[in-house]
């Protein structure tokens, strides 16, 4: 009988999609917000009713608006968190609407056009600094935008106080409204968690070691470190309702000894080499030691046979001899007020006027005073649609400008499509309708953040909603149009030379990565005193300061390494544009900038640990390579320098520092040497 064959199988491997064009329909997995979609339906619905209600549905709308804003930024996290996360960008948001407004009573309707380009200069600049500096940034600019563009009755300092009060009210009920706790939870639970979910990360980081996912669980462990250094800190910075005690440092000693299992466990890393399994759960019991308040019980170690070794089984030494000092029903430490430091902020913030800023700036005011112009031209009043959608659009540290493009226009068409069939149905919209629907929408607005078409949907259902209460019954038609005429603006504007340069977006992130890790080594690989005394005066005191600012300076480097990291993946799912063919492997450089931060954790631990210290000459070869390499970053190798020089022979972690700067730069300069020589063929 006949069997006809099998064709074989291709294996010739699967051609993916191109990056700029995959990540328009990749999803942000989380758990569904149960708590945050309760407080959204119960922020802005109520206070559009209360408005309607009382007869002013103008401060009605401005409230919900606020309150609207507020949602979006209501992300998992510790209260304090919540708080800062949210307040800071209202606050942001209500400075915004009370210049705008003021600018619209007080000078004609093209002073918005320099008005819009001076606030979206400092927005977008403000967003190189960081993430909850980026959300105030963003509603700055788009409250700026509605107070100019949206005719409400009223003085600007009482719009200003509508929109602050609708954000105030889901700060309150964030308060009040969280998520169901077990029976013996406290106030401080949140940042318990955190700290608990840093044990559990360095687990999951120790199980890795040696094998393909060790970098990306080195990865969570610090982001899990940062997580809960910044709930830490929040938790002393506003101790309400009373003062924190004694629960406060026991938190702030159990994370220090996790921090110090965190920098030894990378200089395992470094080694390479796998510890046993038992080694590997020991921080799971350190973790439900944190989360019951108990003590840990035994702890596992691996054999102290090398340095890296050594430095983890004293570190689980004396995470035993902390977890047992700070067991609940122990005697309370010797001073309560003051908890340990565990690391501060510190290194290089992106501010105002370095390379990042001013391209972030450019490019945000540019495209937003574009748009503002054409809307001039287009509308006599509610002209703000046209740049608050540049806004949402062009911020440069909210995921590739293409992708964003695509699911903004999709989610416009959606959300248009969804309120015009929500009034054919009803054969138009009356106040309950409309007040239903912002109740549904603002639900959805928590879940809705894990794809950006999907936000867009359910915020322009909501604006959509605001805008009909507010007079403008006509508005659905026109958002389409508008909405493409942004998208189209914001593509051209951002793709222009000098504004969407790849090179000085990135490359001055892991400019930064790399000064803060010259400082760090700097500090760690300094000279001490005389007989190994603090380089900082206070005996005991000074010791303990220079401990904590050595953690924060390696704090910093992470932290920048993290913003390099996630800036990097942003360019590479840009679309190609004028710098496509001098775009370099920015992938590779990542991987570079975290062993030069690991190879430099592990030098500060092995020295720490008795490893001879390297000479001041290999120190200062060293350091000032980081520099040079971290200049030539910033300004994009315009200026030519030389490559590192060789790594010291007798320290085998800074001659791993060295041998990666020689890796970045060549990642680096490839480009240019590319273009240089392509440019000097074609004038031959």
């Amino acid at each position: 009988m006949h069997v006809p064959a099998i064709p074989a199988r291709s294996t010739r491997p699967r051609r993916r999609a191109p990056a700029w064009l995959a990540h328009v329909t990749r999803l942000r997995r989380a758990p569904v917000p149960r708590t945050a979609m309760v407080r959204g339906a119960l922020g802005a619905g109520p206070l559009l009713a209360a408005g309607i209600a009382a007869g002013q549905p103008g401060p009605g709308v401005l409230a919900a608006l606020g309150a609207m804003l507020a949602g979006v930024n209501d992300r998992p996290g510790t209260r304090r968190k919540g708080l800062v996360h949210i307040g800071l960008p209202a606050a942001a948001g209500s400075l915004g609407l009370l210049a705008g407004a003021g600018v619209a009573e007080s000078a004609g309707r093209w002073a918005a056009v320099p008005a819009l380009f001076l606030v979206g200069w400092v927005s977008g600049a403000l967003s190189a600094r960081s993430a909850v500096w980026s959300a105030a940034a963003l509603q700055m600019l788009v409250a700026t935008t509605i107070g100019m563009g949206m005719p409400l009755a009223g003085p600007a300092w009482l719009k200003a106080l509508c929109f602050l009060t609708g954000a105030g009210w889901l700060v309150v009920l964030r308060l009040l409204l969280r998520a169901p706790r077990s029976r013996d939870s406290t106030r401080w639970s949140g940042e318990r968690e955190a700290v608990a979910a840093v044990f559990d990360a360095l687990a999951d980081a120790l199980g890795a070691l040696g094998g393909p996912g060790a970098p990306s669980a080195r990865r969570a462990l610090v982001a899990a470190q940062q997580q809960a250094d910044e709930a830490l800190r929040l938790m002393r910075l506003l101790p309400w309702p009373r003062r924190s005690g004694g629960a406060a440092h026991v938190l702030a000693e159990r994370f220090g000894a996790g921090v110090a299992l965190c920098g030894a466990s990378i200089a395992l890393q470094w080694e390479g080499r796998p510890v046993p399994d038992a080694v590997a759960e020991g921080p799971r019991r350190l973790a439900a030691a944190v989360r019951s308040g108990g003590p840990a019980g035994p702890l596992p170690s691996p054999r102290p046979d090398t340095v890296e070794r050594l430095a983890f089984d004293r570190a689980v030494l004396e995470a035993a001899v902390v977890f047992d000092r700070t067991t609940a029903g122990s005697p309370a430490p010797q001073d309560p007020a003051r908890p340990p430091a565990t690391g501060t902020r510190a290194g290089f913030r992106p501010g105002l006027f370095t390379p990042a800023g001013r391209e972030y700036g450019l490019r945000v005011a540019l495209c937003v005073s574009v748009t503002a112009a054409v809307a001039l031209l287009l509308h006599e009043d509610h002209w703000y649609w046209l740049p608050a959608t540049a806004a949402f659009l062009v911020k440069p540290d909210m995921g590739p400008l293409f992708s964003r493009v695509v699911n903004r226009f999709a989610g416009t068409v959606a959300g248009v499509l969804v309120f015009v069939a929500l009034m054919a149905a009803a054969g138009g919209l009356g106040p309950p309708l409309v007040v239903a629907a912002v109740v549904v929408a603002g639900g959805l607005v928590p879940l809705s953040t894990r794809h950006f078409a999907f936000q867009t949907a359910v915020i322009t259902v909501l604006v959509l909603s605001f805008v009909h209460t507010a007079g403008d019954t006509e508005a659905a038609a026109s958002r389409l149009l508008e909405t493409f005429l942004a998208c189209v603006i914001v593509l051209l504007v951002g793709h222009l030379p000098r504004v969407a340069d790849p090179r000085v977006r990135v490359g001055h992130r892991f400019a930064v990565t790399l000064r803060c890790t010259e400082r760090y080594l700097r500090h760690v690989l300094a000279a001490p005193g005389p007989a190994g005394e603090s380089r900082l005066p206070g005996g005991a005191g000074g010791r303990q300061r220079d401990d904590a600012r050595g953690l924060a300076l390696r704090s910093a480097a992470y932290r920048a390494l993290a913003e390099a990291r996630a800036a990097a993946e942003t360019v590479a799912a840009e679309l190609p544009g004028p710098f496509g063919g001098r775009r370099h492997d920015w992938s590779a450089v990542t991987v570079a900038a975290e062993l030069v931060v690991d190879a430099a954790t592990a030098c500060a631990l092995r020295v720490g640990n008795g490893v001879p210290r390297p000479s001041s000459g290999e120190v200062e070869r060293v350091t000032t390579a980081l520099s040079v390499l971290a200049d030539a970053l910033e300004d994009g190798h315009r200026v030519a320098r030389p490559a590192p020089g060789p790594g010291p022979r007798d320290c085998r972690s800074l001659r791993d520092v060295m041998t990666q700067l020689h890796g970045i730069h060549r990642l680096t300069t490839a480009g240019e040497m590319r273009s240089a020589s392509s440019a000097f063929s074609a004038r031959s």
